[in-house]
């Protein structure tokens, strides 16, 4: 099955009322955790990279020319989408010339003129290609691959105005934040939420920095529109927790012990089941 775009597939999920994950990848154990996952709950899937993790992995073209030889190989059937995360102007269209068949163009950092004129070029290009595009307002908390987001709440009139130049997919600022939540967050912010969903209502939306937001929270936002959830971080806390089990155990020194497939064998099985964990909090199994 090829790549499919994410337009599509999150309209579903809004009519729906649950949500697709969009999990980060980082390398070979990441994807194949993930896409296995996936397929075994029948979810659709979002592979999220972004512009850091594309150039740790060798590349865009390298990117997709992985994903796409797993999915033949591992007999993947569920839609998967390949999404560019918190791409850069130049970034997106480098990730849609190599094949991927979505990209967010994060223009949240510029005015808002000018973030609405670099989406709308964004958006003309990736539609004449059938590859979805997410924009994103109101700029979420946080720190991602150098694009550092106070955590604003969104305006409503600037979020119909970023859907009125054709994005699929909407990433609005409702509180939330990338990685850890501190102790004092209030939570997301409900209210905005509702206010947004009736200002852009039938277009899916995005909930970032979906690690550590209590999964009844996750739900409620579900209810109000939140099609997408992103996850990054617990997956990389559920892998390199069990990396130090491994080491600190003193297992890389036990027969052929050193063999990466031996070391990575249980972090990867981490991811799956942190991912199973998401998936059924997101109410996405058996929607493929």
């Amino acid at each position: 099955m090829p790549l499919v775009e994410g337009g599509a597939v999150l309209r579903k999920a809004l009519e729906g009322k649950y949500a697709v994950g969009q999990f980060n990848i980082n390398n070979l154990e990441w994807t194949k955790s993930i896409l296995l996952e996936c397929e075994e709950l029948k979810s659709p899937v979002i592979l999220g990279v972004s512009e850091g993790a594309g150039k740790y992995m060798g590349g865009y073209n390298t990117v997709v020319g992985m994903v796409k030889g797993m999915m033949k190989d591992l007999n993947i059937t569920i839609p998967v989408i390949l999404h560019l995360d918190h791409g850069s102007y130049e970034g997106a269209k480098a990730a849609m010339e190599a094949g991927f068949s979505s990209v967010m163009f994060d223009g949240s950092h510029y005015p808002i003129d000018e973030n609405l004129a670099k989406t709308r070029e964004i958006v003309e290009l990736a539609h004449s290609k059938g590859i979805s595009v997410e924009a994103e307002v109101g700029s979420i908390g946080g720190e991602e691959d150098g694009v550092i987001g106070s955590g604003e709440v969104a305006d409503p009139a600037e979020a119909k105005a970023l859907v009125d130049t054709g994005i699929d997919f909407l990433a609005a600022g409702i509180g939330n934040i990338h990685g850890a939540y501190p102790e004092n967050w209030k939570g997301l912010d409900m209210e905005v939420l509702q206010e947004l969903q009736r200002t852009v209502g039938g277009v899916p939306m995005v909930l970032h920095g979906g690690t550590g937001i209590p999964a009844a929270m996750v739900q409620e936002a579900i209810s109000y529109g939140i099609s997408k959830v992103n996850v990054n971080t617990e997956l990389q806390w559920a892998f390199a927790e069990e990396v130090r089990k491994y080491i600190e155990a003193g297992k890389d020194k036990e027969g052929k012990g050193f063999d990466p497939r031996k070391i990575l064998a249980e972090p990867a099985a981490a991811i799956r089941r942190m991912v199973r964990e998401k998936v059924e909090i997101f109410g996405s199994a058996n929607k493929a």
